[in-house]
């Protein structure tokens, strides 16, 4: 299997490929829309109510930091985590334009 070629896509297109993978593990979905609906997070709380393993969760949580959609504040031995505002309006503006490019009437297709 090839390598992908994220090189010959344009900064835009890997930043919402990016986003797009925050959206794109039934876990993750879920984990943000804990951190919806309670403005913040303990880690263990996550464990318990999604019923994963430790290490799955953290792995979600870790991606999900990565693509800078979640940031977390470090209280040993806890971490809470919360929506990052600045990258949840970047992914609404990033997707909208897209979304919305799309006008289903207008069409022609097979």
């Amino acid at each position: 299997m090839g390598l992908t070629k994220t090189e010959i896509f344009t900064a835009e297109q890997n930043r919402m490929a990016d986003l797009a993978k925050a959206f794109a593990h039934p876990a993750r979905v879920a984990i943000l829309q804990m951190l919806i609906a309670r403005k913040a997070c303990v880690c263990g709380d996550l464990v318990d109510e999604l019923e994963l393993a430790q290490a799955t969760v953290s792995q979600h949580l870790k991606e999900l930091k990565r693509i800078g959609i979640i940031q977390g504040e470090i209280n040993p031995p806890r971490v809470c985590y919360c929506i990052n505002p600045t990258v949840w309006q970047e992914a609404q503006q990033t997707f909208g334009i897209i979304l919305d490019a799309f006008i289903p009437e207008s069409a022609s297709c097979c």
